[in-house]
């Protein structure tokens, strides 16, 4: 099959991603063929060596849409020819104090796809069926796979900032995330304010509703009740602290982010500002997010592009080139 992996971590410039031939991994629970597959954030700070390799030549891609080509023996929730989708997390071990709890996510033993397993800049993958999703029929595939992780981290990150009803939110830099988050909020009712260095991707937030759109520094136009920051951006962590109302709370999504500048405390956190990570998501995230998808009509603005042209697509991404999703179509 054809397929991209990681071969030695660097600089998008020095080509990190090498397109190769492999066998098709052998049928084991959920194995699909792969019609779609994200191109996600996560994937060039693997590529480029801000996530240290878990092993060598790893296919990445963690966004994946196929119908399942084959399944494993003691397998029964999905059958030959039915559409599912992969996410981030891949596996965990059930048994810890955190699965326990309800909090998978932060599983010591967590496996995730296209990092500790191949994933989808390829032309088959192979899924564990407890770790698929039904998806929703009226997204095509290149319209769902951002929903994957671009959606459901964004939405548990949604949750994380805690926005009250008809709150106001901050949303710093608007990319695949950014943009699905955005129409979440805004159809529950919320005001949105957009802050990211692209022009094009303010014209993307104000035609999606968004209530303004300004510079990645600038200062929204009312305080705001919660803000995420999307931007792996550091510096910007105070500068959306600043912007929250007294009692608001700021969540950072994404799995890297760059130093962090010392904080005032007066300035920033005092008044009961509060600060939060978000790590990975649980199936339960997943489930609850697809189904408001489908409800809301969330539909992800999306950059197709053919499987050829992976290593290009990860260059526009570093090069904020893309707006909205792209996404990777092997046919």
């Amino acid at each position: 099959m054809r397929c991209w992996i990681v071969g030695r971590p660097g600089p998008i410039a020095e080509a990190p991603l090498r397109a190769t031939e492999r066998p098709a991994p052998e049928p084991r629970p959920g194995g699909v063929r792969v019609s779609a597959c994200g191109v996600c954030r996560t994937d060039l700070h693997l590529a480029e060596g801000d996530l240290a390799p878990h092993r060598p030549g790893t296919v990445p891609g963690h966004e994946i849409v196929g119908v399942v080509d084959s399944v494993g023996p003691g397998t029964g929730r999905f059958v030959v020819g039915d559409r599912v989708g992969a996410a981030w997390l891949r596996s965990t071990c059930g048994g810890c104090r955190f699965c326990r709890r309800g909090a998978e996510n932060l599983c010591p033993d967590a496996r995730f796809t296209g990092w500790d397993a191949d994933g989808g800049y390829a032309e088959f993958a192979v899924v564990p069926e407890a770790f698929a999703y039904a998806l929703p029929e009226a997204l095509d595939d290149a319209e769902a796979a951002p929903l994957l992780c671009a959606g459901i981290v964004g939405y548990r990150a949604l949750k994380r900032a805690e926005l009250p009803p008809g709150g106001r939110l901050g949303i710093y830099g608007f990319g695949a995330s950014a943009h699905v988050v955005a129409q979440v909020a805004i159809a529950q009712g919320a005001s949105v304010h957009v802050l990211t260095r692209s022009a094009a991707a303010r014209e993307l937030a104000l035609s999606l509703g968004a209530a303004s759109a300004g510079p990645a520094d600038g200062v929204p136009p009312e305080p705001l009740d919660s803000a995420i920051t999307f931007a792996p951006v550091g510096d910007l962590v105070p500068v959306a602290l600043r912007a929250l109302d007294a009692g608001g709370t700021l969540a950072i999504a994404g799995i890297h982010l760059s130093d962090i500048p010392a904080l005032d405390y007066a300035a920033e956190l005092f008044r009961e500002k509060q600060l939060r990570s978000v790590t990975a998501n649980t199936r339960a995230d997943g489930e609850e997010f697809l189904r408001l998808a489908a409800a809301l009509r969330v539909r992800p603005a999306v950059d197709r592009r053919p499987l050829s042209e992976a290593d290009r697509a990860l260059a526009d991404l570093a090069a904020d080139r893309v707006t909205g999703a792209a996404v990777l179509l092997p046919g």
